[in-house]
């Protein structure tokens, strides 16, 4: 009977040893799982934040650029382009361009291929604005070809705009 009890005692202090380990392994276990949810909520929370700042700033930068080239536009109608007039335009054009770059590497096709759209429209007219400020235009450019098309851009930077509330989840999607 000794024998027995014996092993019903090591069998019982096994089986309490054993819960406690099993029940430790599943802490640590719902633990790191815990950890890795955290962890990707995050990086989601981080990426969400970047995309943000980075669809502000491009936003803001593409209708100032938008703007400077309107103002150069009337500048050129009405007194002629200063030093000071070609350095603002062109500080507009490189604000856009950096704050276009940076949403090159970040945002996601849905929202970069409205900002290429701005971008390539932005490009043209820049190039169309300084042929006419140079006195060699092409066939075709007139200020009121040019004029005209500055003010399409409008259009698409509403289309960007709303393709990046989509993709931040300000706006539902159409």
């Amino acid at each position: 009977m000794e024998i027995g009890a014996m092993v019903v005692a090591v069998v019982g202090v096994a089986g309490t040893l054993g819960a406690s380990l099993l029940t430790q392994r599943g802490a640590e276990r719902a633990k790191r799982r815990e950890i890795e949810l955290v962890r990707d909520h995050e990086e989601v929370r981080e990426n969400l934040a970047l995309r943000r700042a980075c669809y502000a700033a491009l936003n803001r930068d593409s209708r100032q650029y938008t703007t400077a080239l309107n103002r150069h536009l009337h500048v050129m109608r009405e007194q002629g382009v200063q030093d000071a007039d070609r350095e603002a335009l062109d500080a507009a054009k490189a604000a856009h361009r950096d704050t276009y770059s940076e949403a090159q590497m970040i945002a996601p096709d849905a929202v970069l291929d409205p900002a290429t759209a701005v971008n390539h429209a932005l490009t043209l007219v820049y190039g169309q604005v300084k042929r006419l400020e140079r006195g060699a235009p092409e066939a075709g450019e007139t200020m009121e070809t040019v004029s005209r098309a500055q003010q399409e851009i409008w259009d698409l930077l509403r289309e960007m705009r709303a393709a990046m509330r989509v993709d931040l989840g300000v706006s539902a999607a159409d």
